[in-house]
């Protein structure tokens, strides 16, 4: 089982990196043919102004909460697209206590004259999770000549030239019905965040297809604006009524009618993780992704989900078990020698049960080895896609704490996983929701009983109603702004 598992995750890693390092060979090939803004499209006629003047509207969606130290990057990076055609950029928050609202503010002053964007309050949910209640504010206030919206979370980190790529392939391809991407994970060194790093890591195969997927991230999903307008499919009210995640419920509504999801090759993110991420909020999160399986839209959904339940606590647990009996069994025997006992007839046994042990050790070194390699080759593809920003650097990788992390993290899901399940709630940024048959049915809010911090970017979630932010929120501000100036080494 062990063999079996590490062969097949360095098998699909490989296949991920095939399809990144293509797409990176087709950027130098347009570099080298006198194309300098390749990170923008490879082809440079598509760039001349006849074409961009005809290019389609884009609404940017990107509902907040709480604010942390890479935000601002993050922001600066979402608004500064590109993008040669008509873009708005709407942000959300569900009311100005949120300490995102101040700090979106500010940085939206700096850039008035030169972008479309705004910030909106978009009052509490009641019948959805927040996120999904900001959203849906948000596809109301697009633009009404908007073609496509683009959902955002405010942990994502753009190149200059992905709104377009994104827009590009909806626009040869009308058949998508969403598009997606996935982040890059940037541990910050404990050992939590190496946690959330190794457990992206299996999910990004399905991602670096290069096109068809049957995965979708919430994290950026572009989609065509008319769908939400029509309620086309019941995207509105699905995920209105009782909508817990909204990538799940999206992804259920496409496989219910067999729509297209695609993720192009460029749509690769640095998502630096906090610097203090602990392992207590690791455990937040993984309780959270967990808890996401709880939740459905139709019996077909809760058959998958709970597919997806069963196979990954097995192959989770099928995974930690071999190390466990390796090191009982190199306990045992280092133990038989030093008390100076004769193995006799089980020679043959206990060199047997070695040889099996050295043949894990190399499957291992061969999963780990795929998995630098994927972590290489995406790495560089975010550098030839953001030029102007310092470069990413596998430096400051901790390949041992990976390897812990790879053990901790599958031992402790079906433990997560079976949690979720018995209790049917979870509390996602300050807000406990209750599921009911799938379902959202009850919503608590409790201020200041909940968590003071978000999970993976350790962002503040509660501020001071209505007025300026207090000093500390200032030094946050003031922090988070000279970071984006003089990037830490893990920082695009």
């Amino acid at each position: 089982m062990g063999y079996f598992i590490c062969l097949t995750l360095a098998l699909g890693w490989a296949c991920a990196a095939y399809v990144r390092s293509r797409e990176i060979r087709r950027m130098k090939d347009s570099l080298r043919g006198g194309n300098s803004f390749a990170f923008i499209s490879h082809d440079i006629n598509a760039l001349e102004h006849s074409n961009q003047v005809n290019l389609p509207r884009v609404t940017v969606v990107m509902p907040l909460k709480g604010f942390g130290e890479h935000n601002l990057h993050n922001w600066r990076s979402q608004i500064t697209s590109l993008y040669g055609g008509p873009l708005e950029f709407i942000f959300f928050v569900e009311s100005t206590e949120d300490p995102a609202y101040h700090a979106v503010n500010r940085l939206l002053a700096d850039y008035r004259d030169d972008v479309d964007a705004k910030i909106v309050v978009a009052g509490l949910s009641t019948t959805c999770s927040q996120k999904i209640h900001n959203q849906l504010i948000g596809v109301e206030r697009m633009h009404k000549d908007s073609k496509y919206v683009l959902f955002l979370d405010d942990d994502v980190r753009l190149h200059p030239g992905s709104i377009g790529a994104l827009t590009t392939e909806m626009v040869k391809n009308p058949e998508i019905f969403i598009q997606t991407g996935y982040p890059l994970d940037l541990p910050s060194g404990s050992l939590g965040s190496y946690c959330i790093y190794e457990y992206h890591m299996p999910c990004s195969m399905g991602f670096a297809t290069g096109g068809k997927t049957f995965f979708l991230w919430g994290g950026c999903m572009m989609m065509h604006a008319d769908d939400f307008r029509i309620d086309h499919h019941g995207v509105v009210s699905e995920l209105r009524d009782g909508g817990y995640s909204d990538d799940m419920t999206l992804a259920a509504i496409a496989g219910a009618h067999k729509r297209l999801i695609t993720s192009p090759p460029v749509a690769v993110f640095p998502h630096p993780l906090a610097s203090d991420l602990s392992f207590g909020r690791y455990w937040n999160y993984l309780r959270k992704q967990t808890f996401v399986l709880e939740s459905y839209t139709t019996k077909v959904n809760w058959i998958m989900n709970r597919a997806l339940f069963s196979s990954h606590c097995y192959l989770s647990w099928g995974f930690v078990s071999p190390y466990i009996m390796a090191v009982i069994h190199v306990a045992a025997v280092l133990r038989i020698h030093s008390k100076g006992y004769s193995l006799g007839d089980d020679t043959e046994f206990t060199s047997r049960g070695l040889l099996l042990v050295g043949g894990l050790v190399l499957c291992t070194f061969v999963e780990l080895l795929s998995m630098w390699n994927l972590t290489r080759i995406e790495v560089r593809l975010c550098n030839l896609l953001s030029p102007e920003a310092p470069p990413l650097s596998l430096a400051s990788y901790n390949w041992c704490l990976v390897f812990i992390a790879m053990l901790v993290d599958n031992f402790l899901y079906p433990i997560s996983a079976m949690r979720s399940h018995f209790s049917q709630s979870i509390n996602w940024s300050g807000i406990r929701y209750h599921l009911k048959d799938g379902k959202i049915h009850q919503i608590d809010r409790s201020k200041g009983k909940g968590p003071k911090f978000t999970d993976l970017g350790g962002k503040h979630l509660y501020g001071k109603k209505g007025g300026p932010p207090k000093a500390s929120m200032i030094g946050v501000l003031s922090r988070s702004l000279a970071q984006w100036r003089q990037p830490k080494k893990f920082d695009v």
